[in-house]
């Protein structure tokens, strides 16, 4: 066989055993070491393992991956999640839909403390779903808006995916971070519009909240998310500013984290090592799945298929457009069936070549990869988010409720790319700017 016939091989024994249940990290790096060893030898293969996996695994900015971890789980355990969705329903309840409203702007900002859309999902799930259900709001709705929302959490700084995109890209993770923003208040505003526009024409589907007496509460449910507030400013003002890398971002807002729960006499020993579990296990989780797309990458580069797809793209005479709207499809059909750390992995051996040989903006393309990963958390049938939402409400809502109310939000999804690939100043305006 050929390398290149042994690196389709590769790739199609990768998709097979993800298919039959294999844990990603081990398709990815099982099948790049044999690979390897098909066309170079076992010597050539050890080798290769040694100094790729430890270089990789040494890199400075890969710390910030279980800092922003570390960080979102101390900021979900201490409360912060419950004053920010209390505030966001005194100040929104009396908008058409508006628990569903506070809701998806809660996953909005709790966001910016999480780093993780399944942890904005789950935080959020717990606490605003049986708000909605006693104020008597179609579940479809309900679900539908915490599963999208959650989403959020990989677009809107810190992002784990854009951290783990700029360092495969190789192109600044400061940036691609600082390019979420605008995206991410998009999402969410282009919801609120929907949210409002459908609880407007159909009122069933929200029953509205009496506000009478909400004045004074409000202005006290504002005093409650100066924690949140100050994370936020911090991590984001820092890195806009230049003050610190987004790699020091992560120390800096798991620091943070720590000294509001201990400002707000929240930190206990518990609490801690909660946290402190999380933080580790899911690191853990991230990295061996990275580290079998490192090899992944070194296979597919030895046996030319980036090269060969090249050449195939150059002869077809694709235009920049025509490439991104093809990826976005193969984001698509793949992300009904795969998570997003795997498949995002799984696809940048093959597809930043192309992406770079053409010549297009690594910071704009990272912000429609990391949109196209947020669109798969809600797709059937592996829907992450949805069954994080699931998992959250129980027996009482059936799956098919769920789907149904995510598709209205995937509708939106629709708007909100076909907006981002058409202006792509809505990405890079604020990289544009820093220093």
């Amino acid at each position: 066989m050929s390398n290149l016939e042994i690196g389709v091989a590769g790739a199609l024994g990768v998709l097979v055993l993800i298919a039959a249940r294999v844990p990603i990290g081990v398709a990815l790096g099982g099948v790049s070491l044999l690979g390897i060893t098909a066309m170079r030898g076992v010597d050539v293969a050890a080798g290769m393992a040694k100094t790729s996996l430890f270089e990789f695994a040494a890199s400075w900015s890969l710390s910030a991956v279980p800092m922003f971890l570390l960080m979102g789980a101390i900021a979900h355990h201490s409360g912060i999640s419950v004053s920010l969705f209390r505030a966001a329903r005194l100040w929104l309840a009396a908008l058409p839909g508006g628990l569903a409203v506070a809701a998806n702007f809660a996953c909005a900002v709790f966001s910016a403390a999480s780093g993780s859309s399944v942890a904005t999902a789950a935080a959020m799930g717990r606490i605003s779903y049986p708000e909605m259900k006693r104020a008597g709001y179609d579940p479809g709705l309900s679900t539908g808006v915490i599963a999208a929302a959650g989403t959020l959490g990989s677009l809107i700084p810190p992002s784990i995916l854009m951290v783990l995109f700029g360092i495969f890209a190789e192109t600044s993770v400061s940036r691609l971070m600082i390019a979420g923003i605008l995206p991410g208040l998009l999402t969410a505003a282009v919801y609120t519009v929907m949210i409002v526009g459908r609880c407007a024409l159909d009122p069933s589907l929200a029953p509205r909240v009496a506000t009478a007496h909400a004045g004074a509460q409000r202005l006290k449910a504002l005093g409650e998310i100066w924690p949140i507030l100050l994370l936020i400013a911090g991590i984001i003002g820092g890195i806009y500013g230049g003050i610190f890398t987004a790699t020091e971002a992560g120390a800096v807002g798991a620091f943070l984290s720590l000294a509001i729960a201990a400002a707000q006499r929240r930190l206990g020993w518990e609490m801690l090592r909660q946290s402190l579990r999380e933080a580790i296990v899911s690191s853990a989780k991230i990295f061996f799945v990275a580290l079998g797309a490192v090899l992944m990458t070194r296979f597919f580069a030895l046996s030319g298929i980036p090269y060969a797809l090249g050449q195939v793209l150059t002869g077809l005479d694709l235009s920049p457009i025509l490439l991104v709207l093809a990826s976005a499809l193969v984001y698509l059909l793949l992300g009904m069936f795969l998570e997003p750390l795997g498949l995002l992995l799984i696809t940048l051996p093959l597809l930043l070549p192309l992406f770079k040989a053409i010549d297009l903006d690594m910071i704009w393309i990272g912000v429609l990869v990391i949109k196209y990963l947020e669109i798969g958390l809600l797709t059937p049938p592996v829907g992450l988010n949805i069954y994080v939402v699931k998992s959250t409400v129980g027996d009482e809502v059936p799956l098919t409720t769920i789907f149904r109310g995510a598709a209205w939000f995937l509708a939106c999804e629709v708007v909100i790319v076909a907006l981002l690939i058409a202006f792509p100043d809505i990405s890079l305006l604020l990289p544009s700017l820093m220093n």
